[in-house]
């Protein structure tokens, strides 16, 4: 009945949907394996992909020939760049999402993509001969036969939900949980732990009085998260953000003997950054309220979700809290929030390329290596299908440095940081942020994805000519020459220092407070610059005003790469350096690092850790 596959994977949330669909692209016969045709690329959260950091991942998906950022495009019903007062290293774009559209364009990107079949089962475990894995068995029987396999499990694993005092098997509401791979793998040496997340409850937008919230529309000109196939929204729906109070949490309170979490039913970790409203006011008892996010769940629907508000307490303290809420006095709820603790497999025990050390041809990605968030678990189903499909090609594998790509921070990251909460990204985990912009992703990351045949020949010369014009248009801006009372009055308006003589356009911009669209206004440079687009007069304004910081952080990590360069055996006995801290010893020994470079960003190595090593190495 099956044929042999290239790649099986298994689960189709937003790491296997990227993993199976990039895998197929490359040319591998792919098998995509979920418990549940209807809940492919199903939003098990908040309706909004992007944020902080995690947009600038999505515009990487984008750039290596992922789907996440054109799903996200197409059914977007809003679009913000957050962070705008703030420097460009920190500009993020967002989109409020119909969790439907979603769901749905994920499905039809598959179907349409040759090599892809698709297959309604549990998989209860692996096929597996000497350390390699073979293929994957289902909960009726089947033994499907791979060359690789992708485990991308999201919170199904052994996974348990609470409401209060009541709990059942679930890896969402509704929906089985997935056994016999944890224990399977344990017994083959894996360790493993439990983690835990949580959702808020959803309501019925009818029953909620707007007018008595803040009011948060989207940008005015939007703009899009794929450079591929940029769709800019017509119209937007606006989200509303309201406050929880004195009453609400004397409410949630009263619920607390029955909490799950606070009463010890609950041994997963959960997320430090996105904590549960009961985890808030018992954590910060010296706020007085917190910021609830009224999100809508698409464009046809009355359904609502409450980011702001991931509860596990019983139903009717849930609902009595929400009704204290302002704007939520008629509050009525289509289901409650509720938390799930799940299994994953600390990632220290994969490589940089995500194949397990333990088990040769398998890889894991998402939530399975302890990170949480759409985008984090999308990236590493990409990654890991690229890095399958290469390893079955006999081609070297890609694995992107800390100054390529937030998604190299992260996988860099969950390697020699491991962790035991649930992982989110951030900007501030990035040395390399000015380098990292959401902006430049294309061009940092699209070269790549054309060697892998995963970025078209069109969508490449497209990003070559925007790079062309960026610098043509430097040049225009280093040689005109501008002086003139119109300027002057710009300036004076924004507060600058006018100017007496004439002044290069360039030396201009690179001022704080000066920007280009107030220069092609003030100086009448419209016919100088009509041939420029938004993105390339954008992209050309951060490389004169940040100019100097780009090359900074460019200049340290090409000497940090030099420490790339010096590779460090797998079968090196850590134990036998004698200097080396007795930390060092372990973490290194446990981890075992390809390259010096990587050994120096293993917690618990330091700096004088790494000299005894090069020194070891006669360096």
């Amino acid at each position: 009945m099956f044929n042999n596959y290239d790649i099986i994977v298994v689960g189709a949330g937003h790491a296997g949907c990227e993993a199976a669909y990039i895998s197929a692209k490359m040319g591998m016969k792919v098998l995509l394996v979920t418990m549940n045709m209807q809940t492919i690329g199903q939003m098990s959260c908040n309706p909004a992909m992007g944020g902080i950091a995690k947009g600038q991942i999505v515009r990487e998906i984008d750039a290596l020939g992922g789907m996440s950022g054109i799903i996200s495009d197409k059914s977007a019903i809003q679009f913000r760049m957050l962070n705008r007062s703030k420097g460009p290293a920190m500009w993020s774009p967002r989109t409020q999402n119909d969790r439907m559209i979603f769901a749905a364009e994920w499905r039809i990107a598959l179907e349409n993509q040759q090599n892809i079949d698709f297959w309604q089962d549990m998989v209860a475990g692996l096929i597996i001969k000497d350390n390699v894995v073979l293929g994957v068995k289902t909960s009726v029987g089947s033994e499907i036969r791979s060359k690789a396999v992708i485990l991308t499990n999201g919170t199904f694993l052994n996974g348990i939900i609470h409401i209060g005092e009541k709990n059942f098997g679930g890896g969402r509401i509704s929906e089985n949980k997935a056994t016999g791979i944890t224990e399977q793998l344990v017994s083959l040496g894996f360790e493993s732990g439990r983690m835990k997340t949580g959702t808020p409850p959803r309501i019925d937008g009818r029953s909620l009085d707007y007018s008595k919230m803040e009011e948060q529309k989207g940008d005015e000109s939007p703009s899009s998260f794929s450079f591929r196939d940029p769709i800019v929204l017509r119209q937007q729906k606006s989200c509303h953000i309201t406050y929880t109070n004195s009453a609400v949490h004397e409410t949630l309170k009263k619920g607390f003997g029955k909490s799950p979490m606070f009463q010890g039913r609950i041994d997963g970790v959960g997320p430090r950054y996105c904590p549960s409203i009961e985890d808030k006011i018992n954590r910060f008892s010296d706020k007085e309220r917190h910021q609830i996010f009224v999100e809508p769940e698409g464009w046809n629907t009355i359904e609502v979700y409450i980011n702001g508000f991931s509860s596990s307490l019983p139903e009717d303290v849930q609902f009595d809290a929400l009704r204290q809420i302002q704007g939520f006095e008629q509050v009525k709820m289509f289901r409650p929030g509720y938390a799930i603790e799940y299994d994953y497999f600390p990632p220290h025990q994969l490589d940089l390329t995500l194949e397990t050390r333990n088990i040769r041809h398998l890889y894991f990605a998402g939530q399975i290596n302890g990170t949480t968030g759409y985008e984090e678990a999308a990236c590493q189903g990409l990654m890991a299908g690229i890095n399958a499909s290469l390893s079955i090609k006999g081609d070297d594998c890609l694995i992107l440095n800390r100054d390529q790509a937030y998604i190299g921070v992260l996988i860099d990251d969950l390697i020699n940081k491991s962790t035991n909460e649930p992982y989110r990204m951030f900007t501030s985990r990035a040395e390399y942020r000015i380098l990292l912009r959401q902006d430049n992703a294309d061009e940092r990351l699209m070269p790549i994805g054309n060697k892998l045949g995963t970025i078209s020949e069109v969508t490449y010369n497209s990003l070559n000519v925007k790079m062309l014009n960026i610098n043509k248009l430097l040049n225009l801006l280093n040689s005109n020459l501008v002086l003139s009372n119109e300027l002057n009055t710009y300036l004076n308006s924004i507060n600058s220092t006018t100017v007496q003589e004439k002044i290069s356009l360039s030396k201009l911009l690179s001022r704080p407070n000066v920007d280009i669209y107030g220069l092609i206004n003030s100086c009448q440079l419209e016919n100088l610059l009509k041939d420029f687009d938004d993105k390339v007069l954008s992209g050309a304004e951060i490389l004169i005003k940040y100019g100097g910081y780009i090359k900074k952080e460019k200049d340290i990590a090409d000497k940090l790469k030099r420490l790339e360069n010096i590779v460090l055996n797998d079968d090196l006995d850590y134990s036998k350096i004698h200097s080396l801290s007795a930390e060092a010893k372990e973490k290194l020994s446990l981890i075992k690092p390809k390259t010096i470079g990587q050994a120096g960003r293993i917690s618990g190595v330091n700096p004088s850790d790494v000299s005894i090593l090069l020194v070891s190495l006669g360096r």
